[in-house]
């Protein structure tokens, strides 16, 4: 069987299928999980494209993995639990496994976005890898889905360090950022106030020019660490973990200040 779609020349749907491990009952979901949003843009909205599967893959991604490691590691906390995830879950790592998968040579893709060297993109990649699993979610059931994301992340389960040094919050914050994105966290010294005998420093900790965290204390290192425990609070809410686009800042912080 083979399938042709806008940009993406012919391919033999058996064959990836038996690549990827799995049998669609409806080759639709498929094509659509292979469908670059640039087409529906290219043709004015009128083609479907995979940024909905896209939003289910990732929702079933995080739960399958979370599950995952609450099962492997449990003398992990949350923050350790969250910081594992981190580790195998960011867009790096999303379209290392889209590139494993070799999914960009049957993206169906705009004229442009070929041109531009859109089967090598990253982003593009990452979306469509989560893309499928939503599709196969969908075709099939979570089970199945599951058994997917286990197979393809099995090799990094054993690569995970993330007994977390606890009294160095600002080291596994940075470890957490620099997993979506090599910038590092910025702190600034913001207020000094109080007598000399009792001085209380008040610092911040911004990423890509944003406000992630604020903290304060009796001396700047201790403010900037709480500055960091802020920024690591905030981001543990986040229902959908670390998920950090190209050139935009972290949403997902809330930035409550932590005081000493």
């Amino acid at each position: 069987m083979s399938q042709r779609g806008s940009g993406a020349g012919v391919f033999d749907t058996d064959a990836f299928q038996e690549r990827i491990g799995y049998t669609f009952q409806d080759q639709e979901l498929l094509k659509l999980a292979l469908t670059h949003p640039s087409v529906a843009h290219e043709q004015g909205g009128a083609v479907q494209h995979n940024q909905r599967l896209e939003y289910l893959g990732d929702a079933v991604l995080q739960l399958a993995l979370t599950k995952e490691l609450y099962n492997r590691f449990p003398g992990f906390g949350e923050g350790p639990l969250t910081k594992a995830r981190a580790q195998l879950v960011n867009r790096k790592t999303l379209a290392e496994h889209g590139h494993k998968l070799g999914l960009g040579a049957y993206l169906v893709l705009s004229r442009g976005e070929e041109l531009s060297g859109g089967r090598e993109r990253p982003s593009a990649l990452a979306d469509a890898f989560e893309a499928l699993i939503g599709a196969i979610f969908l075709d099939s059931n979570f089970e199945k889905a599951c058994d997917f994301i286990l197979e393809q992340f099995q090799d990094v389960f054993g690569s995970i360090h993330v007994i977390p040094n606890l009294d160095n919050p600002k080291g596994e914050l940075q470890e957490i950022l620099q997993a979506e994105s090599p910038e590092a966290p910025v702190y600034r010294l913001e207020s000094v106030s109080g007598p000399d005998h009792d001085r209380v420093f008040e610092c911040t900790v911004q990423y890509r020019g944003q406000e992630i965290g604020r903290g304060s204390g009796k001396s700047k290192k201790q403010a900037e660490s709480h500055a960091a425990e802020s920024a690591l609070k905030g981001l543990r809410r986040s229902a959908a973990g670390p998920s950090i686009s190209e050139g935009k800042p972290p949403d997902f912080l809330d930035g409550s200040p932590v005081r000493g």
